[in-house]
């Protein structure tokens, strides 16, 4: 099974490239968004260390923005939390893909938290910075002071693409990405032949 992660700035447009491939992804966002919702372990965990801030199940999205807005080292207590499901619940995606000749993992904190390995295949996301943030600015729950404090506990944009095998120019046309997407899944299949 050939593993690719997605790398990229928030807001580059990572999912929409993941989604695109057509291969199983494991989307981390979305099961961070389930674990708040369903999790009650989580929940205790999350209450056991910042009890002001998650009084009831389940735990709600502005609950989690006003701990990170707080005080400085929340987030990283809450991603530290998060974070040791999340690695299980890929675990599982790649026990249950196993037969798939590619799966797709979006994490946001891949390199960060030392989940990939070298064999890992590493697509970076490059967008311009302009019209990212136009876009971050249009979601509805946007919060430019969150946006920082995450940026500051990533790796620089520039270790990211050095580390990747590929990068993918997003210019948020379905045809583009399409086109760097076919090309690199040939240019892998072919690689991966030959190895």
């Amino acid at each position: 099974m050939i593993k690719i992660g997605i790398l990229g700035d928030i807001g580059s447009g990572k999912s929409y490239v993941a989604r695109s491939f057509g291969y199983p992804v494991f989307d981390a966002d979305k099961e961070v968004s389930k674990l708040y919702k369903t999790d009650k372990k989580i929940f205790n965990k999350l209450k056991k260390i910042l009890p002001n801030y998650f009084p009831i199940f389940p735990i709600e999205k502005h609950q989690v923005s006003n701990a990170i807005l707080d005080k400085k080292n929340n987030l990283q207590k809450i991603v530290k939390i998060i974070h040791s499901e999340i690695r299980k619940k890929m675990k599982i995606f790649l026990r249950n893909n196993k037969e798939k000749k590619i799966v797709i993992l979006d994490i946001p904190l891949l390199l960060e938290n030392k989940i990939n390995n070298k064999s890992y295949i590493l697509i970076f996301v490059q967008s311009k910075k302009t019209e990212v943030l136009k876009r971050l600015k249009k979601r509805k729950n946007f919060n430019q002071n969150i946006f920082n404090k995450f940026k500051k506990i990533q790796l620089p944009l520039d270790y990211k693409k050095k580390k990747s095998n590929f990068i993918v120019r997003n210019d948020f046309t379905r045809t583009t990405v399409k086109k760097y997407v076919k090309n690199i899944t040939k240019q892998i299949l072919k690689w991966k032949k030959l190895s």
